[in-house]
């Protein structure tokens, strides 16, 4: 019998390998795509931005065709249910604090097939930067070039992440760790798309930027899911 996860993936591999306006179908047992939202400790507001990824699965689902949750599900990086994301999300202001047990299991998990995705938030940089040491202590961030296929999964980006959110008027980057020649950690930097998927009235973004940053998370999660299934298909 099929894993849920095996669903999932073999529908993405549909949808990338196929026309995209190909219709997906209901998967077998009701089985759902959702987002492992990072719940760290260290004091930052992990949970920040509370309408972005209820609006990030909405808009997933309407551009796919791939069934999604209503809502993401907090997870922490030492609970083995972390395996059960094919992608994390990380956001938040302030301190992140990872223990050795936090990191080692990310790093399985990153390692295995599994993909993070860190979304900087004003005060974000500086403590993801020194966590993120711990969980590939021997990788640097590097910059991601526009060919890479991140910038094009499903929508075009031919000059890198859009720019969301002003933060100190930097303009927006995305940085990447890889193991094994692959991206397993996409950290989309002085962008915060996160702000742009929230409900309009929250930041009161033009639509145009909404849309760009919506396009964009789309782009990280099917990488990621592509990433999944090329991983597991791998080690069957």
């Amino acid at each position: 019998m099929r894993s849920s996860w095996y669903n999932i993936v073999w529908l993405v591999g549909i949808l990338l390998g196929t026309a995209l306006s190909l219709q997906a179908q209901p998967l077998a047992g009701g089985d759902v795509f959702t987002i492992g939202r990072i719940k760290y400790s260290g004091g930052g507001d992990w949970y920040c931005d509370p309408s972005s990824l209820p609006n990030m699965l909405k808009y997933l689902h309407e551009q796919t065709g791939i069934p999604t949750a209503e809502r993401e599900a907090p997870v922490e990086p030492r609970d083995p249910g972390i395996f059960s994301f094919p992608y994390l999300y990380m956001t938040g202001h302030g301190r992140i604090t990872f223990s050795d047990e936090d990191a080692a299991n990310l790093r399985r998990h990153l390692t295995s097939g599994g993909f993070l995705h860190v979304d900087d938030c004003y005060g974000l940089d500086e403590h993801f930067r020194r966590e993120i040491k711990k969980v590939f202590p021997d990788a640097e961030l590097q910059e991601i070039p526009y060919s890479h296929p991140i910038y094009h999964s499903f929508f075009e980006f031919p000059n890198g992440p859009p720019k969301i959110h002003e933060h100190d008027g930097k303009p927006a980057q995305g940085f990447g760790i890889f193991y094994q020649g692959q991206l397993v950690v996409y950290y989309s930097y002085q962008t915060d798309l996160g702000d742009g998927w929230e409900d309009p009235e929250v930041h009161h973004d033009p639509e145009e930027k909404r849309i760009a940053a919506l396009k964009m998370g789309v782009n990280v999660i099917m990488y990621a899911l592509r990433r999944y299934e090329s991983a597991t298909t791998v080690q069957k």
